[in-house]
């Protein structure tokens, strides 16, 4: 670039001169260059900014402001897929069935090596798409929140997409926003930078001109123009991008998922045990007793626990995109739903943040009218600019444009949120004379004034006044004859900004559901209280004078806080007049209290607490600091979509919980009865051609691990019902109702194999009910229908706290049903694999259906009753469930106020 920085680098020249790869590989080590260009040519841009051209040259010489993105071979990561520690169990049976089938040349051993395979196959490649879909639709919903930044170019200041800057580029860094790309700070007043995601820094960084800014960092005071100095893969942080890239973990359901995985394994681990020493001491086979057992425990143990989680919680994620709530963190969905204190910012969350300036302007200067007091107002911003907030964008929109001009600002400080004020020094064109003027809060102007003493009462009596009316003011001041001269109070801006329409009905269902809204503001107290008042959340707001206001460092040691201020947060309705310290405290205390806290803002005295919580939600419009905090941001206004939001993750929470039941009650009836039927059974007893033990070959063990595991991927899609409280995980109460399911389901089992074993006696009730004499390949596939009806009813079991029929389950949950059992049917009837076993009658097959159905009542009454005397002596509490027909219709209604 030219000596005065103006000249374009690369529109002058052709694309051959400019970046050649030549000259880039020449160049790839020396830090004087940035990919092949001498940086101090690339990055001399002008007070202008680079030119359209210009920037779209060096766009596509440079690619897009975009990180690499982490790529694996999609066939190394099947691979990897196969190798998983579940899987090596499946691995380790196909390879003890294959050694046992060629030992015995058995094929019929070969058919089960085919099906293990199947059901190895099976497993991970319905795993590995279902987790492809949920990468490839969380990476859709955050694509949908692109990062903006604010460029100069051509000597105009606007907003662009950040993926489209390029070096060379002068941007507008200011506090809550992110910092886009490395850049080189310009002449300026020193900024503070939050470079905690790349350095681990608890404390903001005072930057200088000439610092390096990182991308990834966030400016937390101060505004400043930088200059792009990278982009993309070649920032600190792209460069480093690799060491926080990866897999989002699924958190506490996660942990969840493998305490009872642990608790199945153990006991698949010791039944199995039990039951192959029994087998070899009774002088079985050891081969085949090793084949049966290694089998028996991959039945047992639900291989799909996975992919059911992954698909449950992608499933959530789209549907809590659909209510216009997008997952950054997909354990969050499960968090949502036990959330039990939300802490939600005022402005634009609670209120409109749609400030209406009022007419009321009473000024406390002599001779100034409310024209005057306008102006100097918008003059403390940089009105040539887009506006940084509402008040601005009121402020500049009630003033004339040409009246500004007739100024230049030759000094700015924007507004920091613990001094409550922004300032600016402005010189008139027409003579030079230069003054400061300054807006912000009405106690911190009123400090700055020499005549404070004289207008204190009326000053805090009109400020009172107005706040009881949730009226909002921001006092102006400026200095008497030059930037040196004594601080004068002009007078009060006043806005209102109303609650929603929506904000007190969302508020009061809140509060039903078990969640306690705690309003946090900076604002004044008595606004706080009145805007409490009217939304129904109680008036004990607590202003910062109740809160110790302690350093960033002391905050993340503390571990009294629950202890010194839990109650006293705990029993407040809100709290005013707060900073970013305090709001970060009210979190950790609360939650320190045992409390599952929540935490609303958009701006970057919001992001800490944001990251504290253990759900942060980023209202919409939120700042780049504020949704990098969250865990969940929103794209529609107010707090409505939140308590749609957790409605939708307690159903999710719901589906889950249901797929614990289920699965662990069907690991009962299976383990439980194989480890029965091995020990106390003895067929050879009822007919002496039998063998010693009951068992089922291992081709239909598999085949009923199959279609359980295309059962339990339908729980995902169930309809469910949000609980009315929010929910939480307790094990023991599961493994209790889990029991009262499967245990029935087993005892069921045992009595039909008793009958069945005895048809051959013409003076068992087998046959006095006239059911046909089985043999014994008949009385396997009669045992695995049996039991694979018994698994697929035990679906319908396990949704629902009432009886079965209380709520209509999902189609395809009943599709899934159809179609497991009326396989399982066909096979019993048909049974093509051999092995010893033979197709039962379609009559008898009937006859097992009604049986099961029976059983099936039997089973939902063991639960019902299980439940009830659960409640009875207060292990849990009955729990009633959201109406959500009445909550859309509520919603459609303020829907209409609104519009109108």
């Amino acid at each position: 670039m030219g000596d005065d920085g103006n000249e374009p680098l690369l529109a002058s020249k052709g694309s051959k001169d400019y970046g050649a790869t030549s000259a880039e590989g020449q160049h790839a080590d020396d830090h004087n260059y940035y990919l092949g260009v001498l940086k101090s040519e690339l990055l001399n841009t002008g007070e202008d900014g680079l030119s359209e051209q210009e920037a779209a040259i060096r766009l596509e010489r440079f690619g897009p402001n975009k990180l690499r993105e982490k790529t694996t071979n999609i066939w190394w990561k099947l691979f990897l897929e196969f190798v998983q520690p579940m899987l090596m169990m499946i691995w380790m049976a196909i390879a003890i069935e294959s050694l046992e089938a060629y030992l015995h040349d058995s094929s019929d051993g070969w058919i089960d090596v085919a099906v293990l395979v199947v059901l190895q196959l099976l497993n991970v490649l319905v795993g590995f798409m279902e987790e492809l879909k949920a990468g490839d639709s969380i990476a859709a919903l955050r694509e949908s929140l692109k990062p903006e930044a604010t460029v100069k170019r051509g000597n105009r200041v606007y907003n662009i997409d950040a993926t489209t800057l390029v070096p060379g580029d002068v941007v507008c860094l200011g506090a809550g926003g992110a910092v886009p790309a490395d850049c080189i700070l310009r002449q300026g007043k020193p900024i503070q930078v939050d470079q905690a995601a790349l350095t681990g820094e608890s404390l903001p960084v005072t930057m200088f001109p000439g610092s390096d800014a990182k991308m990834g960092s966030t400016v937390t005071r101060g505004e400043i123009e930088a200059t792009v100095s990278a982009t993309g893969s070649q920032t600190f942080f792209g460069k480093t991008a690799d060491l926080v890239q990866g897999v989002d973990e699924l958190g506490h359901f996660e942990k969840v998922l493998r305490e009872i995985m642990i608790l199945l394994v153990a006991a698949g681990v010791l039944i199995c045990a039990i039951v192959f020493f029994y087998l070899i001491t009774i002088g079985v086979d050891f081969w085949e007793v090793l084949a049966f057992n290694v089998v028996l425990l991959v039945a047992s143990i639900p291989i799909a626990l996975r992919v059911v989680c992954t698909t449950t919680l992608a499933l959530g994620c789209h549907e809590l995109a659909a209510e216009k709530a997008i997952v950054a963190r997909l354990s969050s969905v499960e968090e949502l739903a036990g959330m039990t204190i939300l802490c939600s910012d005022k402005t634009g969350t609670l209120t409109l943040n749609k400030m209406m300036l009022q007419q009321d302007l009473p000024t406390f200067t002599p001779g100034v009218t409310r024209d005057e007091v306008l102006k100097m107002a918008a003059l403390a911003a940089k009105w040539w600019e887009p506006p940084k907030d509402a008040l601005d964008t009121l402020v500049l929109n009630a003033t004339k444009e040409m009246d500004l001009d007739a100024y230049a600002q030759t000094d700015y400080t924007p507004f920091d949120p613990s001094v409550k004020k922004t300032e600016s020094t402005v010189q008139l064109k027409s003579n030079g004379q230069s003054i400061k003027v300054a807006k912000g809060a009405p106690h911190v102007i009123l400090e700055m004034c020499a005549n404070r003493e004289q207008i204190r009462a009326a000053v805090e009596g009109k400020v009172l006044e107005l706040a009881h009316r949730g009226i909002r003011s921001l006092a102006v001041a400026r200095t008497k004859g030059s930037e040196n001269g004594v601080w004068e109070f002009l007078g009060i801006l006043t806005f209102l900004d109303p609650p929603r329409p929506d904000t007190k009905h969302t508020i009061d269902c809140a509060n039903d559901f078990g969640v306690a809204v705690k309003m946090i503001t900076g604002d004044h107290k008595a606004i706080a209280q009145e805007t409490c008042r009217v939304l129904g959340m109680g008036t004990h707001v607590l202003g910062q004078e109740s809160l110790p206001l302690m350093s960033a460092q002391e905050l993340e040691c503390a571990t009294n806080l629950g202890r010194d201020y839990g109650e006293l947060c705990r029993g407040a309705d809100g709290f005013a007049q707060v900073f970013p310290e305090h709001k970060y405290l009210i979190v950790e205390a609360l939650r320190q209290q045992g409390f599952l806290v929540g935490m609303t803002g958009d701006g970057v005295n919001d992001a800490p607490a944001l990251k504290r919580a253990d759900v942060g939600i980023a209202v919409q419009g939120a700042t780049n600091a504020a949704q990098a905090a969250a865990d969940i941001v929103l794209t529609e206004p107010g707090l409505s979509t939140i308590v749609t939001a957790i409605v939708t993750s307690r159903k999710i929470f719901q589906r889950m919980k249901n797929f614990v039941i289920y699965r662990i009650a069907c690991t009962e009836q299976l383990l439980f009865f194989f480890f029965m039927s091995c020990i106390f059974y003895h067929p050879n007893e009822y007919n002496e051609d039998w063998p010693s033990y009951f068992y089922i070959p291992v081709i239909a063990l598999v085949t009923i691990t199959i279609l359980n595991d295309g059962t339990i991927i339908s729980v995902a899609y169930d309809n469910v019902h949000a609980s009315q409280l929010p929910e939480k995980w307790d094990l023991n109460i599961l493994y209790i109702v889990s029991s009262s399911i499967g245990l029935t389901a087993l005892a069921s089992s045992l009595v039909l194999l008793s009958y069945a074993l005895s048809s051959s006696d013409p003076s068992s009730q087998w046959a006095q009910m006239g059911l046909p004499q089985l043999t014994y390949g008949e009385i396997q596939c009669l045992m695995y229908l049996k039991i694979s009806l018994s698994d697929y009813f035990s679906v319908f079991n396990s949704r629902t706290k009432g009886w079965l029929w209380t709520r209509a389950p999902s189609y395809v949950l009943v599709f899934a049903f159809i179609l497991a059992t009326g396989a399982s049917t066909w096979l019993s009837v048909y049974w093509p694999f051999g092995n010893g076993m033979k197709g039962i009658e379609w009559s008898l097959a009937g006859y097992c259906w009604l049986y099961v159905t029976f059983w099936a009542i039997v089973q939902d009454a063991a639960k019902v009753a299980t439940y009830a005397a659960l409640q009875s002596v207060g292990w849990i509490e009955s729990v009633d469930v959201i109406d959500e027909e009445a909550l859309k219709e509520a919603r459609k209604e303020l829907d209409i106020v609104a519009v109108a």
